[in-house]
């Protein structure tokens, strides 16, 4: 297998890294603290590079990159560990928009001109796509939609909600305006510092264009791209975190000596590396095999599937090693490695945690 990347590929991680390397821990932490949890103009010099293009098609104004393409930019923009939130609101709601045909608000999305986010968890129905407390009904020219989302990403940020609902007994997608009267939102910090909220519909109006044309096999299928996305995140993440602890290790001297000499800490570090070497190699076999996914693609989402479960694993695992070498402060917003790991932590349990994507694997299997 050819893991060498293209001319293409090359442009795009460079970019993610000049885009992200003036971003220190107390930038970081700045941007979190603003009150939607991230900067307007910042997304808009995100959107300027190309990389929310990057998840549409050419025929809707995108770029038409590859799931392998949107997962090396992934993988960059965990590895500078950067607060950007492209993954949840830019090439989530640019897949959903792209596929479900709403072209006009896409091109805004890939502009940087607007901000969207997708609601689509529910209470006591944990990581699942069906939507069964929220309705929506067919009133004159248009829709009635009434529910609550819980845990909806950067809704404190979105100028659009794309909101699933159950329509006719069917999970459809809809787009609502995050202004539209009716809608209430509460947001509260997530554990890596971004903005989530708690969003109540109470017959909220919007029209016969505000349908998407997605059913719930597309939305599964969109659901198992951003799993891979957010393991190659994952991985990124993983690679910094490692990096990170082997220059600690060789400056924090204990005894008189670097404790990076102790050879039960090089123990850790190899089994670290070899975690990382294991995860990254799964994430490109996944990500490879969107070749085929027209094919097979009930067999990609599996390999995704299992790929996240054992990236999640395996890169927490790095991110507990990483704490305890840096000890107590190992886990405060001083450091980059504690920023990292609470990052992990949101990504590991997206579209389903490690427990929930074994057990549609092994159903799968």
């Amino acid at each position: 297998m050819n893991f060498d990347l293209s001319e293409e590929q090359e442009m795009f991680r460079s970019s993610v890294e000049r885009f992200a390397a003036p971003v220190d821990v107390e930038a970081r932490r700045k941007l979190r603290r603003n009150e939607a949890g991230y900067d307007r103009a910042r997304w808009g010099s995100l959107a300027e590079l190309g990389l929310i293009a990057l998840a549409a098609s050419e025929d809707a104004g995108g770029i038409g990159g590859s799931p392998l393409d949107l997962a090396l930019v992934a993988e960059a923009i965990g590895k500078a560990n950067a607060p950007d939130p492209w993954l949840e609101l830019g090439v989530l709601p640019a897949l959903l928009l792209d596929r479900g045909g709403v072209h006009g608000a896409l091109g805004k999305l890939l502009s940087g001109e607007i901000v969207a986010t997708f609601a689509w968890t529910e209470r006591a129905q944990r990581y699942s796509l069906t939507a069964k407390g929220t309705k929506a009904e067919r009133e004159g020219d248009g829709f009635r939609i009434s529910g609550e989302k819980t845990m909806v990403l950067g809704a404190a940020l979105a100028d659009l909600v794309i909101v699933t609902a159950d329509l006719d007994g069917e999970t459809r997608a809809f787009l609502v305006a995050a202004d539209a009267e009716g809608l209430d939102m509460r947001p509260y910090r997530l554990a890596d510092g971004s903005v989530a909220g708690e969003i109540r519909l109470t017959r909220v109006t919007v029209s016969e264009a505000a349908l998407l044309d997605l059913d719930a096999a597309a939305l599964g299928e969109i659901a198992s791209e951003l799993r891979l996305h957010a393991s190659a995140e994952m991985v990124g993440l993983a690679q910094r975190l490692l990096d990170d602890t082997l220059a600690y290790v060789k400056e924090r001297e204990q005894f008189g000596v670097p404790i990076g000499s102790f050879q039960v800490l090089q123990h850790r570090l190899v089994e670290a590396y070899a975690r990382l070497e294991q995860s990254r190699s799964m994430l490109y076999r996944a990500a490879m095999g969107a070749r085929d996914a027209e094919d097979a693609g009930a067999d990609w989402q599996r390999a995704i599937a299992g790929a996240k479960a054992f990236i999640g694993e395996n890169t927490d695992a790095i991110a507990r090693e990483a704490v305890q070498m840096h000890g107590g402060m190992g886990i405060t917003d001083e450091l980059a490695i504690g920023h990292a790991m609470k990052r992990v932590m949101v990504l590991a349990r997206l579209f389903g945690d490690t427990d929930t994507v074994l057990a549609e694997y092994a159903l799968a299997a």
